[in-house]
C-alpha cells in the first residue's frame, strides 16, 4: 500500500526523510513557509540550500499551499524548527482530519514556555495521534541511503509500530518506544553537550576532555530527563546516548561546529551567523538551564555553557569551574532514580 505523506518545512532534515520516505514508493508533498525556496526545489529538483546534489525522484511534489499538501495525507510530518513547531502546528490544523498520524522530527524545547514539543500538540489537540522520530540521524547521511537507526515513540505504541512500518526501509531501521518525554528530552538535550563538545574541540582540549564531557553530559540529562517523567533506561539508548555520541564527534552537527567556534574565541551571536542554520542548542541551553531551577536538579555543564553563550563568563573559566566542584563518588546518581546531585 503506498502511503501519502505531507512534509512541512523543507530544511536539510524533512528533505532526507522525504527522500527516503519517496525512495520506498510513498507519495510525498513538501511545504515551506518560504515560497521561494519551494520554487527552487521545484525547478532544480533537489534541495540546493540545505541537502545539495542528491536529486529527488517523481514520488516528490513540492506545493505552494498547505491545505494541498495535507489534503488527503495518511502522516503529516513536521520538520520545522523546534522553535517554530507551534506556529507550524497551527498552520496546519485547520486542514487535519481526526485520523491524520502527526509525525514530529525536530528536537528542542520551547523557550518561552519550556514545553516539550509533544505538550504543545496535546495541547492544541488533546486527541492528536502523535508520534516522534528521533535519534542519531544526520540529514547528510540519511539523504544518501547511508545505514541509520532511530526510534518511533509515542503514547500509543500501535502508532509508533504504524510510523514504524511506513518509515523504515533497508537502510532507515526504526525501533519503537513508548516513553515519548524521554526520547524527546534525550533529543533535545544532547544539543548542549555538543556545543560544550565543539567548544572543548575549539580550545583544543583533547579526546579525554570530550569523553569526560559526554560521559558527565548524559548522567545529567538523564538526571533531568528522569525527574521529569523519563525512564532511565531511554537516555541509554538511541535518543540519548547514540544522538549524543554522534552530535558531539561529526562535524555533520551544527551545535558542534557552533561551539567549535565559541571555543576559538568568536561571539556567539557570530558564531551562529556564521552557521547559517538554526543552532537548536542554543535555544535549548536557556531552556535546560531554567528547567534544571525548576526541577531542583544539578546540571552543572549546561549551566556553565548556558553561562559561556550568555557571555557572563569567559570560556576559559569554565573549565576551571567543572574540574574543581566538589569530590564525588562516579555513581551516586549514575540511574538517576531520584534526579539527585
Amino acid at each position: 500500500m503506498s502511503h501519502k505523506i505531507a512534509v512541512l518545512g523543507a530544511g536539510s532534515w524533512g528533505t532526507a526523510l522525504a527522500i527516503n520516505l519517496s525512495s520506498k514508493g510513498c507519495q510525498v508533498s513538501m511545504w515551506d513557509i518560504d515560497t521561494e525556496h519551494i520554487n527552487s526545489m521545484k525547478q532544480q529538483r533537489e534541495n540546493k540550500k540545505y541537502l545539495p546534489d542528491i536529486k529527488f525522484n517523481e514520488n516528490i511534489n513540492l506545493v505552494e499551499n498547505i491545505a494541498d499538501a495535507i489534503d488527503g495525507s495518511d502522516i503529516v510530518m513536521f520538520s520545522a524548527p523546534a522553535q517554530h513547531f507551534r506556529s507550524a502546528l497551527d498552520t496546519a490544523i485547520p486542514f487535519l482530519k481526526d485520523e491524520t498520524v502527526l509525525v514530529n522530527v525536530a528536537k528542542g524545547i520551547e523557550q518561552k514556555s519550556l514545553k516539550r514539543l509533544s505538550e504543545i500538540a496535546f495541547e492544541k489537540l488533546p486527541n492528536a495521534k502523535y508520534v516522534v522520530l528521533s535519534g542519531p540521524s544526520h540529514a547528510e547521511e540519511v539523504g544518501r541511503a547511508l545505514p541509520t537507526t532511530v526510534v518511533a515513540a509515542s503514547n500509543n505504541l500501535e502508532l509508533a509500530e504504524y510510523v514504524q512500518d511506513v518509515f523504515m526501509t533497508d537502510s532507515f531501521r526504526i525501533y519503537t518506544n513508548t516513553d515519548l518525554i524521554g526520547v524527546e528530552l534525550g533529543g533535545a538535550l544532547k544539543n548542549i553537550i555538543a556545543l560544550g563538545a565543539g567548544i572543548s574541540d575549539g580550545m583544543g582540549f583533547g579526546d579525554n576532555t570530550k569523553a569526560a564531557m559526554m560521559t558527565r553530559g548524559i548522567t545529567e540529562i538523564a538526571r533531568l530527563g528522569v525527574k521529569m517523567g523519563g525512564r532511565p533506561e531511554t537516555f541509554f539508548g538511541l535518543s540519548g546516548i547514540g544522538d549524543l555520541i554522534v552530535t558531539c564527534t561529526s562535524m555533520h552537527s551544527r551545535n558542534r561546529r557552533c561551539g567549535i567556534m565559541i571555543g576559538q574565541g568568536v561571539k556567539p551571536s557570530e558564531a551562529i551567523k556564521k552557521i547559517g542554520m538554526v543552532v537548536e542548542g542554543m535555544y535549548t541551553t536557556e531552556a535546560a538551564y531554567k528547567l534544571a531551577k525548576k526541577y531542583d536538579v544539578e546540571m552543572p555543564i549546561t549551566e556553565q555553557i548556558y553561562r559561556v553563550i550568555n557571555e557572563e563568563i569567559d570560556v576559559k573559566d569554565t573549565v576551571k569551574a567543572l574540574m574543581t566542584r566538589r569530590k564525588k563518588h562516579e555513581t551516586e546518581d549514575a540511574f538517576c532514580i531520584n534526579g539527585g546531585k
